[in-house]
C-alpha cells in the first residue's frame, strides 16, 4: 500500500526533496523550512492514507481536509499555512510554495516507478488531494502575509508623512498665532520683526498645502489639467509673492524679463507649487543677504524656467539623492524632506521634469524643463 511505501521511503523522500530545493535559484533552505515544510506534511499524507484504509475512512478528512475545495480546518492546512508564512518572511516568491510541495509529488512517483511500485487510483486521488489542499493552504497564508507586509509598509510611509506635516503644520500655526497675539496686545507693529515671523508663517503655510495637495492629485494617478499658460504672465503673478518671501528671509530676488512668445502647456497649479517648492528651498538654503534669481527662456522646441540660489554649492551626488523622499540636505530640518520629490513627480506628469546643477563654492540652479507650446 502507498502508505506502507511511504513510511519505509520517507528518509531518502526528504533527501530528494531537499536536493531539489538547493537546486533552485532562490535563497537557501533553513532548517525551519526543511524540518517543518515538507516532512511534516508527509507524515500527514501517510497518516490520511492510514486512517482511509482502515474502517472510518472520514477521520481522514480532519488531516487532509476535503477535495471540494473549501478551506476547512485540518492537519494539513494549519501545517501548509504555517509554510507558506515562513517562507514569506524569508522574501521567498509564491512559486517557491508552489514548487515545494510539488517536489514532493515528484519524488514520489519517481521513486515509485524507481522501485516498479503500483499506485491505485484511490490513493493517487488522495495523494492529490493533500497536495492541493496543502498547496492551496500555504499560497493563501503566504497572499495574506505579504498583502499584509505590503498595507504595513504603506500605511508606516504614511503615517510618517502625515506625522510631519501636522508637526510642521502646528509649527507654522503657533508661529502666525504667537505674533497675531503680539500684535493684537498693540506692543508692535505689523512693520516689525514680528509681522515678518507673522508673513514668513502665513507664507510656509500657503507652500506646504500648495506641496500636498500637488503631491495627493499626482499620487493619486489623476490627470494634469493643463491649459496653455504664458510664460511672462507666470512669472510676473509668482514673483509678487516671492518678493515677499525674499524680504522676510533677508535675501534679494530677481525675475528676468520673460520672451512674451514663450508659453507652456501644462497644469497650472502644480507648475505654481513645483516653482513655489524650488523658490522655497532657495530662499531656506541661501547665505543671508545673497540673491536668488527666477528666469525663463527657451532651448530649441523646450522651456526651461531657472531658480538659482547662493546656497555654497551642493553635496557630492546631491543633484540626484536630494531628489529622494524624506532627504535634507543641510542642517535646517524644518519641512518634510519630500517637496523636490514632489516637485519633480508633478513635472513629470506634465510631460517635463527637474533637474538641478551645481555651482561649486556659489550656489545650484533648479530647472524646470517643460515642452514649448
Amino acid at each position: 500500500m502507498l502508505h506502507e511505501f511511504l513510511t519505509a521511503n520517507r528518509a531518502d523522500l526528504i533527501e530528494r526533496c531537499r536536493l531539489k530545493v538547493s537546486r533552485r535559484p532562490s535563497p537557501p533552505p533553513t532548517a525551519s523550512e526543511l524540518e517543518h515544510g515538507i516532512p511534516l506534511f508527509l507524515d500527514q499524507l501517510i497518516m490520511t492514507l492510514q486512517l482511509e484504509g482502515e474502517s472510518e475512512p472520514l477521520q481522514s478528512l480532519e488531516v487532509s481536509g476535503p477535495a471540494d475545495g473549501n478551506r476547512a480546518r485540518s492537519d494539513i492546512a494549519t501545517t501548509a499555512s504555517e509554510h507558506g508564512a515562513d517562507l514569506m518572511r524569508r522574501g521567498f516568491q509564491v512559486d517557491q510554495v508552489v514548487h515545494d510541495y510539488g517536489d514532493l509529488c515528484q519524488a514520489i512517483t519517481d521513486l515509485a516507478f524507481e522501485g516498479k511500485v503500483v499506485i491505485n487510483v484511490d490513493e493517487f486521488r488522495t495523494l492529490n488531494r493533500c497536495l492541493d489542499n496543502g498547496i492551496a493552504g500555504a499560497v493563501t497564508e503566504f497572499s495574506q502575509q505579504h498583502d499584509r507586509a505590503i498595507s504595513d509598509k504603506r500605511d508606516d510611509a504614511l503615517n510618517e508623512r502625515l506625522g510631519s506635516l501636522a508637526h510642521e503644520l502646528r509649527n507654522l500655526i503657533n508661529n502666525a498665532t504667537l505674533a497675531v497675539a503680539a500684535i493684537r496686545k498693540g506692543n508692535v507693529g505689523l512693520g516689525g520683526a514680528t509681522g515678518a515671523v507673522l508673513d514668513r508663517s502665513l507664507v510656509s503655510l500657503r507652500n506646504l498645502v500648495d506641496r500636498s495637495i500637488a503631491d495627493v492629485r499626482v499620487t493619486a494617478g489623476m490627470p494634469a489639467n493643463r491649459e496653455v499658460v504664458s510664460v511672462a504672465d507666470f512669472i510676473a503673478e509668482v514673483r509678487i509673492l516671492a518678493a515677499l518671501e525674499a524680504h522676510s528671509k533677508q535675501c534679494t530676488f530677481i525675475a528676468t524679463e520673460v520672451d512674451p512668445t514663450l508659453s507652456v502647456a501644462v497644469d497650472r497649479d502644480m507648475l505654481f507649487s513645483a516653482v513655489g517648492n524650488l523658490l522655497q528651498n532657495a530662499f531656506k538654503f541661501t547665505r543671508r543677504g545673497t540673491c536668488v534669481s527666477l528666469s525663463a527662456h527657451s532651448v530649441g522646441d523646450r522651456v526651461h524656467i531657472d531658480v538659482a540660489d547662493h546656497c555654497g554649492g551642493l553635496p557630492k551626488n546631491g543633484e540626484e539623492t536630494m531628489f529622494a523622499p524624506f532627504v535634507q540636505g543641510s542642517g535646517d530640518r524644518s519641512g518634510l524632506g519630500l517637496g523636490l520629490m514632489i516637485c519633480r513627480r508633478s513635472m513629470r506628469a506634465n510631460g517635463g521634469n527637474v533637474r538641478a546643477r551645481d555651482i561649486p563654492g556659489s550656489g545650484c540652479v533648479f530647472t524646470i524643463d517643460l515642452p514649448r507650446h
